[in-house]
């Protein structure tokens, strides 16, 4: 059986050690690389039909409301099947205290029964959050391993904490 590596990672406009800076590349995208890295996973991308705004503060906004509503945004593209797969690791930021909303809607298409998740996200001093039990409700049938939480502004320098970190987990 293989490894997944499904994340969701917002470029552009971030909050970023008490400020806001623009990023070329999603703190999430950049240890999501680092899973693959240390399992020889497969990446998978998952995007919104519907593009969150640019400016951070209007995106958490609206985060905010898909959260309040129990939302579930449209993706783009999902796998048609993850049946190939054991182990998925799933990365997102956290938002509002769990997963975005469209982490939620990429889950919901499959049966999970019996795979392992293993979450991993990026935030800026908020952890985990709620996320672990969360995805416990939502992936019914799966096996939700706790996470690691990777402080966003060291993204780009946690390489050798995620893949020790991966490598013991897969």
């Amino acid at each position: 059986m293989a490894t997944l590596i499904a994340y969701y990672s917002r470029k552009g406009e971030n909050y970023w050690a008490g400020g806001i800076k623009t990023l070329e590349k999603g703190n999430t995208e950049r240890v999501a690389e680092f899973v693959a890295e240390a399992t020889n996973g497969d990446l998978f991308e998952i995007r919104t039909k519907k593009d969150y705004p640019e400016s951070y503060l209007e995106c958490i906004e609206e985060a905010k409301t898909e959260l309040q509503a129990d939302a579930r945004p449209e993706l783009e593209t999902h796998p048609e099947s993850l049946d190939a797969y054991d182990t998925i690791f799933l990365g997102y930021p956290n938002w509002w205290g769990t997963c975005p909303m469209c982490v939620f809607t990429f889950l919901e298409n499959y049966d999970l029964t019996g795979k392992r998740i293993i979450p991993f996200c990026t935030n800026e001093g908020s952890g985990m959050g709620g996320s672990e039990r969360h995805l416990k409700r939502i992936c019914d049938g799966a096996i939700v391993e706790h996470g690691l939480s990777v402080t966003g502004s060291q993204a780009t320098q946690s390489r050798a904490k995620v893949l020790a970190w991966a490598k013991s987990m897969a």
